[in-house]
Parts: structure tokens; sequence; C-alpha cells
């Protein structure tokens, strides 16, 4: 699978105490994997998750899906100790969380380099502070490791002195910056998490937001938001069949001379097909991966 066309509609996170939930996780339909050893794990578990974890990660078999581990920050008397353990185990990703700024981008990056089971660890950042938001493209610019960002909605919320609301108002300035952040440094950005996890309808509304904004996808809690977040990130069968009518009408005009493509009445730039070519490897890195 390309890894700039992987899927990453759903971000699942899976506490790192919980070793039923870590061998559940081999069989869940989800894109990614965050193991968490965070906000997840009470103090008297922390040791103990860590290795889980790493056990998991060396032991079980996760097949295609992204696998990163959230660390506790670097504010914390556990992050070096969660570094240590999690690296020998050679970690895809570690999810970094408390980011304010490029230095806790860079001071993760030399901890990596200095290992030699992490040559090709990536590093995703937490956006969860307005110090982070306002910060996104340092973040993002900081390391040739960066690879992701995912929204940390709940945090933001509460240092916004902001409300829950269904529109997510309070969020929509956060989650742009974010955004563009990622785009402009050619990260992956995942939207923050959907707190009520049995209310399917409204888990459904956030993630067409966050899709309309042109996030690649949700963070989840729980399993059963998986299917509402794998759906709704989805491309549908009418983006698959104009982005494939759009690439043979921008290819017959090419091959007969002339400057311009149009279809259903619209022309058909170069834009278009850069987009139609991006969706359509979406596509079928989605349905490799359910296969």
């Amino acid at each position: 699978m390309d890894p700039t066309n992987r899927p990453f509609r759903s971000l699942l996170y899976i506490p790192g105490s919980k070793t039923r939930a870590l061998e559940k996780a081999q069989t869940l339909a989800t894109d990614g994997i965050i193991f968490d050893l965070e906000d997840a794990v009470a103090v008297d578990m922390k040791a103990d998750a860590r290795t889980y974890v790493a056990d998991a990660l060396r032991d079980l078999d996760y097949g295609n899906r992204a696998l990163m581990v959230r660390v506790n920050g670097f504010e914390t008397d556990w992050c070096m100790d969660d570094l240590n353990v999690i690296m020998d185990a050679s970690p895809e990703a570690i999810l970094l969380p408390k980011v304010n700024s490029g230095a806790d981008v860079k001071k993760l990056e030399a901890i990596l380099d200095d290992h030699p089971k992490c040559k090709n660890t990536a590093i995703w950042a937490m956006m969860e502070s307005p110090l982070s938001i306002l910060n996104a493209q340092d973040i993002a610019s900081a390391s040739k490791r960066m690879k992701g960002m995912v929204l940390g909605s709940n945090d933001l919320i509460k240092d916004l002195f902001a409300k829950h609301t269904q529109d997510r108002e309070a969020l929509i300035t956060s989650m742009g910056m974010c955004l563009l952040a990622a785009r402009a440094y050619g990260l992956v950005c995942v939207d923050g998490v959907h707190n009520a996890f049995r209310d399917q309808d409204g888990l459904r509304i956030s993630c067409m937001q966050g899709r309309n904004i042109g996030f690649d996808g949700k963070s989840l809690i729980h399993p059963d938001q998986l299917y509402v977040a794998n759906d709704i990130y989805r491309p549908s069968k009418g983006e698959i069949d104009l982005a494939k009518r759009q690439m043979a009408a921008f290819e017959e005009a090419e091959a007969s001379g002339k400057g311009i493509a149009v279809l259903d009445g619209q022309i058909v730039e170069n834009l278009h097909i850069v987009s139609a070519r991006a969706l359509l490897a979406k596509a079928e890195a989605i349905a490799a991966s359910e296969n």
C-alpha cells in the first residue's frame, strides 16, 4: 500500500492497560490504532501499560492498520519511561501529547534519532491547546519525521472556556488552522473525538463536518463508532464515478489535441485530475485494506 494514499478514516484509541482490548484490536475494522498510555491509563497502571503495549507491538498481528503510541507528555514523570520501553519495540509512530511548539517535536526527534530501533519511527502531534494551534505551522514543519496531527478537541474546549455544541462552533478556527498547517507540509490531519459514543446521529454530523472541511478521518473512543467514521470518510460511488469520468474526459481531450476538456457542461482542468487521482488511489487503498 502506498503510504501517501493510506486511509486514516478511523483512528481508535485503545487503553494500553487493557490487554483484552489490545488483542481484540487485531480484528476491528479501524484504519489505525492509537495505543494510549496517557489519559486512558490510571497512574498505578502506567508501568504495566507501557509493557503491555510494547509486547503487543512485537507479538500481535495488526495487519495494515496504522499503529501509533500516545506516550505521556514531556511535562510528566512518565514520558521518558514510556519512550524507553516503547522505542525498543520499533514503533511505527509516536503520538506526542501537549505539543505547544516545534521545539517539543525537535526534542522527540532527537531522542528517536539516538535509538537504533527507531530509524523509521514517525512523529504525530496532538494539537490540543491554544498555543499549539497558534504554532501549528512551526509544529508541522519541525521535523522530517512529522507525519500527522490529531485534534485534541476536549482539551481545546476546556482551555478556550468554550462549550460543547453539536455544530462545534468554538472549534472551527482551531480546526481550520490545524488543517491548513497539515496541508501546507503534506501531513495527515485527523479530527477530534465525539464523546457520546452511543450518539450515532451526532457522530455522523461531526464526521460529515470534518470531512467537508478537509480532515482525513476521525479519532474515536469506542469500536461502536467505527462504522460511521469509515462510512463517512469513504469516497462515495458517485465521487468515484465522477473522478473516473473526469480522467477519461481529460485524457480524450489531450489525445485529440484539444486544449480544454468538458464534462457535464463544466471545464475539467489539471487540478481536477490531481484530485481525481488522489481520490481513486484512496478508494483503492481502502478496498485493499478491507480484503
